[in-house]
C-alpha cells in the first residue's frame, strides 16, 4: 500500500497535480473518480468536503487544491529539487508566482470565461484587478526565462505552465510567443508526457 493516494479525474484540474506527482518520481496510488455521485459519496466527502478533485492523502494527512498539492509535495520531498532552497532569492519568486497563478490568474481567467465584466472604476475591489494586468504581469515574469524562478524548474512551473497551457488551448488566455515557448519547454518534460499518457489511457479505457 502506498503512503501517497491521489484522487483525480482526467478532465479536471487534477491533471496539474498529477503532473506534479510524476515530477516527484515517488510511488503513488491513483484513484480515478467520475463527476457526479462518486465525488459526492460520503466516502470521498470524508477526504474532500468540497466533493471535487484533486485531493491527496499522505498517510494521515489530506491536501486538496492543485496549487496546494504542488506546494506540499515540493516542500515535503525536497530531494525532488522542485523548490528553491531556503534562503535562496528564487524561493521568493517561487511562492510569489505559484500563488499569483492560483489567485489572480485563476480569477481573471474564470471571469473572462464566464463573461463577467469588472467596471474599470471597480477593479480595485477584485483581487486580480484586470485581465490584461494579470496576463501582462505573467509575461513580464517569464521574459528572463527559462523558468518562472529563473534557471531552476520548480513546482511553480508545473502550476503556472498548466494554467497557461490550458488557457491557450481553450482560448481563455491569449497566445503570446513567450507563453507558447515556455509551455512547449515544460510539456517536453518526461513527467508531463507521462502524466498525459496516464490520463489519456484512462479516458480511452472508459469509453464503451
Amino acid at each position: 500500500m502506498n503512503d501517497l493516494v491521489f484522487y483525480t479525474n482526467p478532465q479536471s484540474r487534477g491533471r496539474i497535480a498529477h503532473w506534479m506527482m510524476e515530477e516527484t518520481g515517488l510511488p503513488y496510488e491513483t484513484v480515478w473518480l467520475e463527476f457526479g455521485p462518486a465525488m459526492k459519496s460520503s466516502e470521498y466527502l470524508s477526504v474532500n468536503p468540497m466533493g471535487k478533485v484533486p485531493a491527496l492523502k499522505h498517510g494521515s494527512v489530506v491536501v486538496t487544491e492543485a496549487a496546494a498539492i504542488c506546494a506540499y509535495l515540493a516542500d515535503r520531498f525536497p530531494q525532488s529539487n522542485l523548490i528553491p532552497p531556503a534562503g535562496h532569492p528564487a524561493r521568493a519568486a517561487y511562492f510569489r508566482w505559484m500563488f499569483f497563478a492560483a489567485g489572480p490568474v485563476e480569477q481573471a481567467v474564470t471571469a473572462k470565461a464566464m463573461g463577467w465584466q469588472v467596471p474599470e472604476d471597480k477593479s480595485g475591489f477584485v483581487g486580480f484587478g484586470s485581465y490584461n494586468a494579470v496576463i501582462n504581469a505573467v509575461e513580464t515574469a517569464l521574459l528572463p526565462g527559462p523558468y518562472i524562478c529563473g534557471d531552476q524548474f520548480t513546482a511553480a512551473d508545473v502550476y503556472v505552465g498548466s494554467q497557461l497551457g490550458w488557457g491557450m488551448m481553450f482560448g481563455t488566455i491569449e497566445k503570446r510567443p513567450v507563453f507558447e515557448a515556455y509551455v512547449a519547454r515544460l510539456y517536453a518534460h518526461p513527467a508531463a508526457q507521462q502524466c498525459n499518457r496516464l490520463n489519456d489511457d484512462y479516458l480511452k479505457s472508459r469509453k464503451p
